[in-house]
């Protein structure tokens, strides 16, 4: 059986960035909030409720998860392009998702965030070249320095690492 934290695998980075994968990555980030609504569609609060793995995040959780990772994601972006490596602020998203605002705004709150924050992201990314997508920024919990390129790539990911954790667990409850 497949690690239900990881439906889709791990995230890696091979260390190699170009056009086309830059474009794949971009196309990933812009369709995200789409498949997240998609993802939820028709699940009620109880099924919004329900953990998408035992000791796992609720699929409520999840939704309001997303924004809140690529709000620091974009700030992080940004703080690369106009700073030289900067050092990032990391923050503790298990504590996050359980801050009063997770429990009780509506996850149409958070797809509408995702959808209006995605899109301002495209915006930025589609207008970089290749010396911006070199420059980095440190995080100081991982202990080095994080190219764009990589952190394009690992957004991508993580958008539709979180979709496929709410998809898998609507097939394995029988949610249509």
């Amino acid at each position: 059986m497949e690690d239900p934290r990881y439906p889709i695998g791990r995230f890696a980075f091979d260390g190699k960035a170009n056009p086309q994968l830059r474009e794949q990555w971009m196309a990933e980030i812009a369709a995200a909030p789409g498949a997240l609504r998609a993802a939820v569609a028709g699940l009620g609060p109880a099924q919004l409720d329900t953990p998408y793995r035992e000791q796992g995040w609720s699929v409520r959780q999840v939704v309001h998860h997303l924004p809140d990772s690529h709000l620091n994601a974009y700030t992080r972006f940004k703080l690369a392009l106009t700073e030289e490596e900067p050092v990032i602020k990391p923050y503790d998203e298990a504590r996050w998702a359980e801050l009063p605002d997770v429990r009780v705004a509506p996850v149409e709150t958070s797809l509408t965030l995702l959808e209006c924050l995605h899109r301002r992201w495209v915006l930025l990314l589609r207008d970089l070249g290749p010396a911006d997508f070199a420059r980095r920024f440190r995080h100081p919990e991982h202990g080095r320095s994080i190219g764009l390129d990589e952190a394009l790539a690992m957004y991508a990911w993580h958008g539709r690492h979180h979709v496929a954790q709410i998809t898998a667990l609507r097939g394995r409850m029988g949610w249509a």
